[in-house]
């Protein structure tokens, strides 16, 4: 079944209908998903979607934007969900320079990474990585505890070039493929999951944003990953089982979810 590696069902856009919706999609064929925590508020929501549901799990982590409330009760909150056996992952993390511009803002977002990472490193979980328009210094910091034998972990919502995408493969990471495949300028993209072996991508959503064509625009769901699915299959010349297969396959393998 499906296994979608990245989604926010605690956001708001989601209020109306989360228990109908998230309890239906194994019907739609998604065994498997990851909420990931993106804010303070998060790291209490995302756990509780993960206990109520059997086919939900939990990443835990400050996303960039929220670098500023980073503190020690913050990081002490992280480190003991990981504890929960439904906690897989420590994320999202890492550096936003689109809405931040300042050179101190960027440091501290370096600082903030840094110690996330260092959490993802003393429990022994993966990663799930977000860079937007800090390409360098994403990859430096990934590489510099890529080094000191992390666990491993996912580059979410992969924006970059070939040459950079390369890069994280050799190190033994996956790379986020969602929505942004099915768009008509997404020529990077295209060339990076045609380079890349299917061994090391997996589906993610990052719902409610980025939905795929024909729904591009719309509050984005689990639900939509075929459409996904489809276009990968095409750009790998195999069928789209294999996809789901493969994909399903290197989520539980990085997740440790028999």
């Amino acid at each position: 079944m499906i296994f979608d590696t990245h989604a926010h069902y605690d956001d708001d856009a989601f209020d109306a209908d989360r228990e109908e919706l998230v309890s239906s999609l194994p019907a739609f064929g998604v065994g498997t998903v990851v909420n990931v925590c993106a804010s303070v508020e998060s790291l209490q929501t995302t756990p509780a979607l993960a206990e109520k549901f059997p086919h939900v799990y939990a990443a835990v982590g400050l996303h960039p934007d929220d670098a500023g409330k980073y503190d020690g009760q913050a990081a002490e909150t992280i480190r003991n969900l990981t504890r929960d056996p439904k906690t897989v992952a420590i994320g999202e993390i890492g550096l936003d320079y689109y809405w931040h511009k300042d050179a101190g803002e960027h440091e501290l977002q370096q600082k903030v990474f840094r110690d996330q990472m260092e959490i993802a490193g003393q429990t022994g979980k993966p990663f799930i990585v977000h860079s937007r328009e800090a390409a360098k210094d994403t990859l430096d910091i990934v590489k510099e505890y890529c080094r000191k034998g992390m666990h491993g972990g996912i580059i979410h919502c992969f924006s970059y070039s070939w040459e950079i995408a390369r890069e994280y493969l050799e190190m033994g990471l996956y790379l986020g493929i969602g929505g942004v495949l099915t768009y008509k300028n997404a020529r990077r993209l295209v060339e990076v999951v045609e380079k890349a072996p299917i061994s090391q991508l997996v589906l993610e959503t990052d719902c409610p944003y980025l939905s795929p064509v024909p729904y591009r625009g719309k509050r984005n769901s689990s639900k939509y990953l075929p459409h996904v699915v489809e276009t990968m299959a095409k750009l790998k010349n195999i069928d789209e089982e294999t996809v789901i297969a493969v994909t399903e396959e290197n989520a539980k393998r990085l997740f440790e979810i028999a």
